[in-house]
């Protein structure tokens, strides 16, 4: 069967692999929808250092069962449609003993520390495989990247008295956003130039446009000079990570998503002074991915919006180029067979 592997800096290719079969516990599934995330994009740029070449990309999946091995549970039945969990966890480290196995010591990622999902069949295990038949099969590529921003905001503990800042409104900075709103929080959304508008359409009670607008400022005079409750930063810059400090409130909390390829240098006074609850959030756990899964079900409006652009499958190796020559207007690509 063909898969889609990142060769080298900027340079993909298909290949041919082995056609994967399932042993006992294992499904396996034909990949139908797979999303490029902003970690397959860095793989791409050579900006990811948890990633070793090649790479076979793509970890948010939504798929079709089309057979199963021994000792797999009868509801996960062939033509069944399927979203992905698509993190490991060694069951034995402090954050796995926890119940917090997003956060798994020894994760290896699909697409990140191992292979992904962008061929035409995969093999998991039945325990990481989601059953909905509700949502649209394209739609399923979304629950993934959208439970990461819904995990921040489990972590910053939002509710409907915070006022909360995003900052960022790709994808997983979006599904903050759509969290925040779901929970009742006023939703205060920061980025430069399109992405604004769809954080609007997804509930945003304010934007700012950081190209071009005092987002301090701004900050200040929609809070009443305090700042946010919550600050969530969702772009990994050392610029957002110490702006986030900046913006929230005494006794605020912060939740970073992004990671900064760079060092940081913080005036940690504000750290204590303002007696800042500062969180990070990994990935997402398996309540994260049932949250988004009812949202998107109680939508009005399809989110056929989120996806910026879809390629089929015979041209996925296009898919990565273009997202490097349209960044600032991409949100969302989605390989479709």
């Amino acid at each position: 069967m063909k898969a889609l592997a990142i060769e080298a800096l900027e340079r993909c290719a298909f290949h041919e692999v082995p056609d994967p079969v399932p042993d006992p516990g294992e499904v396996l599934i034909d990949v139908r929808h797979l999303g490029l995330c902003g970690s397959d994009l860095a793989t791409f740029t050579g900006l990811n250092p948890l990633v070793s070449l090649p790479r076979i990309p793509g970890h948010e999946i939504g798929a079709e069962i089309l057979s199963c091995g021994a000792d797999v549970p009868a509801e996960f039945a062939p033509g069944k449609r399927v979203i992905v969990v698509p993190y490991t966890a060694c069951g034995t480290c402090s954050s796995c003993m926890k119940g917090r196995v997003n956060a798994c010591r020894y994760n290896r990622t699909l697409g990140v520390q191992q292979d992904g999902a962008l061929s035409e069949r995969f093999v998991l295990p039945w325990g990481k495989l989601i059953l909905n038949d509700t949502l649209a099969p394209r739609h399923l590529a979304l629950v993934e990247p959208l439970s990461v921003g819904f995990h921040a905001v489990a972590r910053g503990r939002i509710s409907a008295t915070d006022t909360v800042v995003v900052l960022g409104c790709g994808m997983i900075g979006m599904g903050a956003v759509a969290g925040a709103v779901a929970r009742g929080a006023e939703v205060i959304a920061v980025d430069i130039g399109a992405k604004t508008a769809m954080a609007t359409r997804y509930g945003a009670a304010h934007v700012i446009d950081a190209g071009s607008e005092d987002v301090a400022a701004r900050v200040a005079d929609l809070t009443a000079g305090h700042g946010a409750d919550v600050v969530i930063e969702a772009v990994g810059l050392p610029a957002t990570f110490t702006q986030a400090i900046d913006l929230a409130c005494f006794s605020g909390r912060v939740v970073y998503i992004g990671y900064s390829k760079a060092p940081v240098t913080y005036d940690t006074k504000f750290f204590n002074l303002k007696e800042l609850d500062i969180m990070g959030s990994r990935n997402a756990l398996p309540q994260d991915f049932l949250d988004v899964i009812s949202y998107l079900e109680r939508l009005a409006t399809p989110p056929d919006d989120l996806i910026t652009k879809v390629f089929p499958f015979d041209q996925a190796d296009q898919a990565l180029p273009y997202w490097v020559a349209h960044r600032a207007e991409t949100l969302k690509i989605v390989i479709e067979r």
